[in-house]
């Protein structure tokens, strides 16, 4: 089985990671979404959806009404989606509370469980909650007898909780706290703003200080168990260094982490430019793909590639082809690092980035819709970080 974990959040989601990645060894869902969404011979990772109480008031008001509903089911929910509560947490009131939302999840009989905890943010407000819910779960495990892997989430909600030593220093300090609290077996990373497919021009600090917290959680936390993402490359590199046993990953979409509870817009058709390990829009794509084929000799193995996309686009046009494509392209791209050895993958890696690279400084500018129209900038700052 391989090692990556989709993220499925919809029987849309379920059905093109069916189709691409059937051979998963784990899948996450929801507890409020349907069973029916988990893999045939997937292992299940239950996920309670607790993180998002963090945005309470707009999501219940204008969130997914079934998650709302779920929330509103677990006992003393008004408590723990009230912020004056989260800094004086009443133990017994946390434990009832957990104590609900685990058994909701142990009915669908999963292999890994998350623990319950709130994203993190700048200051220290949300660590007692965070520590009583980590310690309910303890205590619920030693009753329970649950066999299968407790993961503790570590959701980081601003770069500025990564960037410097002095910022990520708390936060390794609080997750070995409710890591041991928890009885954890594992350790699941996310930081939901690195936008790492977007070419952002300081994409490869950013990623560098996210592999300082993840080498520095490793030294700290002995997990067995260690997940990143989802992010678009970011998580690749992670596990090409084996910092991670396994990238989460989205599904031809969703490269990156959203809280449960949320209502997302309906985003418009991407597709892969798989010699340049990057996403783009359908905007203006087929008169650049007319002007980079030009750039390029016929015998370039990229122009076979752009060649058979510029004949995909109009079928293209569609979202669930779209989402499709991009996650077959997402597949062949990790089965070709897994092939490669565990102590060669991010050498591996490097190459694989560094012909982007060099593909990319070739060709023209991409449409002025996109976030970045430079094409080797996605492929630059992971490049840069994987050695």
């Amino acid at each position: 089985m391989a090692e990556h974990i989709p993220f499925i959040t919809s029987k849309d989601v379920k059905a093109v990671a069916g189709v691409a990645f059937g051979d998963s060894d784990c899948v996450r869902l929801a507890a409020y979404q349907s069973p029916d969404l988990r893999l045939p011979n997937a292992r299940l990772w239950l996920d309670p959806g607790v993180d998002g109480i963090e945005d309470w008031q707009g999501k219940s008001t204008y969130g997914d009404k079934k998650w709302v509903k779920y929330i509103q089911s677990l006992d003393h929910h008004d408590k723990i989606v009230n912020p004056t509560f989260w800094a004086k947490p009443i133990g017994v009131e946390v434990k009832m509370f957990v104590e609900k939302v685990l058994a909701k999840c142990v009915s669908f009989s999963p292999d890994w469980i998350t623990v319950p905890q709130l994203p993190l943010v700048g200051d220290s407000s949300r660590n007692k909650i965070n520590r009583a819910l980590a310690a309910a779960t303890g205590e619920w495990r030693a009753k329970a007898e649950f066999p299968g892997r407790l993961i503790l989430p570590l959701i980081l909600k601003h770069q500025d909780l990564v960037n410097s030593k002095t910022g990520r220093n708390p936060k390794v300090e609080q997750a070995q706290k409710c890591f041991v609290d928890a009885r954890a077996d594992g350790l699941w990373v996310v930081e939901t703003d690195l936008d790492d497919d977007s070419g952002a021009s300081n994409m490869r600090d950013r990623i560098g200080s996210l592999i300082k917290l993840h080498e520095e959680l490793n030294e700290a936390i002995p997990a067995t168990i260690r997940v990143a993402g989802p992010y678009w490359g970011t998580n690749l590199v992670l596990w090409s260094r084996s910092l991670v046993n396994y990238p989460a990953i989205g599904v031809g979409g969703g490269y990156q982490y959203m809280t449960a509870g949320g209502r997302g817009m309906t985003p418009l058709p991407r597709v892969a430019l798989g010699p340049l390990r990057r996403i783009a829009g359908l905007n203006g794509l087929e008169k650049w793909l007319d002007e980079a084929m030009a750039k390029i000799t016929a015998a370039h193995p990229a122009h076979k590639d752009f060649l058979a996309l510029h004949g995909q686009l109009p079928r293209l046009q569609a979202l669930p082809q779209a989402r499709l494509h991009v996650a077959r392209f997402y597949k062949t791209w990790f089965d070709s690092l897994a092939a490669a050895p565990a102590q060669g993958r991010a050498l591996t890696l490097f190459q694989d980035l560094s012909s982007a690279y060099a593909l990319g400084k070739k060709l023209p500018s991409l449409d002025p819709s996109e976030s970045s129209r430079k094409p080797y900038a996605v492929a630059e700052p992971l490049m840069l970080n994987c050695l």
